[in-house]
């Protein structure tokens, strides 16, 4: 029997949430057989006995995981016989702390350069709990809030640094084969890259490099998500 994924989803099918991208990925690198439900903001109260609040969730066979970062614990303990996403003590250490960096330094100037072409791809139902919560969270109203991006991408590219002089001398942060903290790590890029036109990295990039590696993973499984080509 298949895992279920719940899985966030625009009003065209795009899959944007990064957080559900790192389950898929982790479910992927499993080799697990696995179904993904597309699931609208305003559906999540819906799902198992309502107490979940935020996706990804998983339904395994009975048992209901939440968040991205305990599915892939729940992953590596319940299926210890198939490769390890998170790869011990070291690899989980490795992987919090490539996720924290990414939550802290990228993803909230991101944030600031997509949240309006999030906006766009929304189903009806879902874009006035989306504008809400977001301009409260950013401190301001949403609109207009991408204005200059052209200009602030260039502090994103700089915080990239640390990242760019690893996959510039291995294919992957957790070295010949990706790990959770390749995943982790692919969360702002593969968010943006879903829902904007917007590059944030360039071709001849290290890490448009790495990218472009991540995307052709499990028979391109990223890559075939609906989106813009950089």
């Amino acid at each position: 029997m298949a895992v279920i994924l719940y899985d966030l989803v625009g009003a065209d099918g795009r899959r944007f949430s990064s957080n559900c991208w790192r389950t898929q990925m982790a479910l992927a690198h499993k080799g697990l057989d696995y179904e993904t439900v597309p699931t609208r903001f305003t559906d999540i109260a819906q799902i198992g006995d309502g107490s979940f609040k935020t996706i990804p969730v998983i339904d395994d066979r009975g048992t209901w995981v939440g968040d991205s970062w305990t599915i892939a614990e729940y992953l590596d303990d319940t299926y210890a016989d198939r490769p390890p996403v998170l790869g011990g003590s070291d690899g989980h250490q490795h992987a919090l702390f490539v996720q924290n960096w990414a939550r802290s330094q990228i993803q909230p100037l991101v944030m600031t350069m997509i949240v309006e072409d999030i906006y766009a791809q929304l189903d009806p139902a879902d874009k006035e709990y989306f504008h809400t919560t977001r301009s409260k969270r950013l401190g301001r109203d949403i609109t207009g809030i991408q204005e200059g991006r052209e200009e602030r991408v260039a502090e994103v590219r700089a915080r990239m640094e640390p990242m760019r002089l690893v996959v510039a001398e291995t294919p992957f942060l957790g070295g010949e084969l990706p790990t959770y903290a390749d995943y982790v790590a692919l969360s702002p890029f593969i968010w943006a890259r879903t829902v904007s036109p917007f590059a944030l990295v360039e071709a001849g990039d290290p890490v448009h490099a790495w990218f472009q590696r991540i995307l052709d993973l499990y028979d391109g499984l990223a890559r075939r998500n609906p989106g813009y080509d950089w």
